[in-house]
């Protein structure tokens, strides 16, 4: 197979759709990678397992005169989604679905591989096929097991998420922080329970929690500059068993977000002492768990952004849009945090938002995404 056509990348892209598999079971989606890219012409390709890391994937294409190594990472799980689109190449797993978009992505990475291994490369690239983004950290996973190391070491990496939010085909990019980090939060609360017409007997645990709930709030609201950006949801509450006794234990569960760690690290902080403050005002055992398993802000190299979007917005044939940054949180941004890198957006113009059970990107996009970033990494490839 020479360079993917428009109409290879749908069919690929399709047949990725009606597989989606949670994060590190990704088993089909792997094997049906590997099938792809064997068809490409091998004469430049390398290509790396990870057996403690079975369904990712490594692939290098050796540059002819190579200054530098540039790597490209897409994701490939997917989510616990019931799909409601409708389409005829829906999910056939029950429960999951490429929700987020990871068949776009993985589609655009094959496209851009397809291109390098018809076309020798000036430089070496390095593919990273990565399992486990939307939990499990597939991203620290795979650097903590030194798979980038010697020459699969990329001096400089991409990726790309789509956004339904832009026109399709569009380039979306920023400088500093593209995606928010996250700290995801576990809050137990230890009492007494009784009888409901027994308080005084008692440590309720419902109200510890209301007012645990209440002071949250004003953490961003008064602890945080106001021209700073920081979040905490408190997703979800469990307590109780039935309306007659009172609760002795309650759990909360939330995320943080933040567009720096130090923001982060900041609101940790004022909300373990919201914890403390709780546990000495109600008599009770506040645990609050903060795992640090979150992922880190994508913070986007200054240099290496300056002049991917320099490209961008000097090539006719590529319609650049500066973006703000989002409090979704991506773990391309430990990846960053090691390796000099730049994410940016591929639009796909849809009414469905990212993680929605109804989410239909435009296809159109595909091609325009290859097409650019092939672009990008053979200008860059001639400095």
């Amino acid at each position: 197979m020479a360079v993917l056509t428009e109409e290879n990348l749908i069919k690929i892209r399709r047949h990725l759709h009606q597989i989606p598999e949670l994060a590190l079971k990704e088993v089909q989606t792997a094997a049906y990678l590997k099938e792809v890219i064997a068809s490409f012409d091998q004469t430049h390709l390398q290509v790396k397992k990870i057996p403690d890391l079975p369904t990712a994937l490594l692939v290098r294409v050796e540059g002819s005169a190579p200054k530098r190594t540039v790597g490209y990472r897409t994701d490939i799980d997917a989510l616990p989604v019931s799909e409601k689109t409708g389409l005829p190449f829906a999910s056939k797993n029950p429960g999951v679905m490429h929700a987020c978009g990871h068949d776009i992505h993985m589609t655009v990475a094959l496209g851009v591989l397809s291109y390098f291994a018809e076309h020798q490369p000036t430089d070496n690239l390095v593919f990273f096929f990565q399992p486990a983004e939307e939990s499990q950290n597939g991203g620290k996973l795979a650097y903590e097991l030194g798979v980038f190391k010697g020459q699969w070491r990329p001096d400089e990496f991409y990726g790309l998420h789509d956004n339904p939010d832009l026109p399709a085909g569009a380039i979306g990019c920023r400088m500093g922080t593209l995606f928010a980090g996250t700290t995801e939060v576990n809050i137990d609360l230890e009492g007494k329970g009784g009888h409901a017409a027994y308080p005084q007997d008692a440590n309720d645990m419902v109200v510890a929690a209301a007012a645990l709930i209440s002071q949250v709030q004003t953490i961003v609201s008064r602890s945080i500059d106001p021209i700073e950006s920081g979040v905490i949801t408190l997703g979800k509450l469990e307590a109780g068993t039935i309306r007659n006794v009172i609760a002795g234990h309650a759990r909360i569960e939330g995320t943080i977000r933040g567009l720096t760690q130090v923001m982060i690290q900041r609101i940790d902080q004022r909300l373990k002492d919201v914890g403390e403050g709780i546990a000495r005002s109600f008599n009770a055992e506040v645990t609050v768990d903060l795992n640090q398993g979150g992922y880190l802000p994508v913070e986007n190299n200054p240099e290496l952004t300056k002049r991917f979007i320099t490209y961008m917005q000097d090539n006719s044939d590529v319609n650049f849009v500066e973006t703000k940054p989002a409090m979704t949180g991506e773990d391309f941004g430990y990846l960053l945090s090691k390796i000099p890198g730049t994410m940016f957006w591929l639009g796909v113009e849809d009414d469905s938002q990212l993680h929605s059970a109804t989410l239909n990107p435009k296809e159109s996009a595909i091609e325009a995404g290859v097409n650019a970033i092939t672009g990008f990494i053979t200008a860059r490839m001639a400095e």
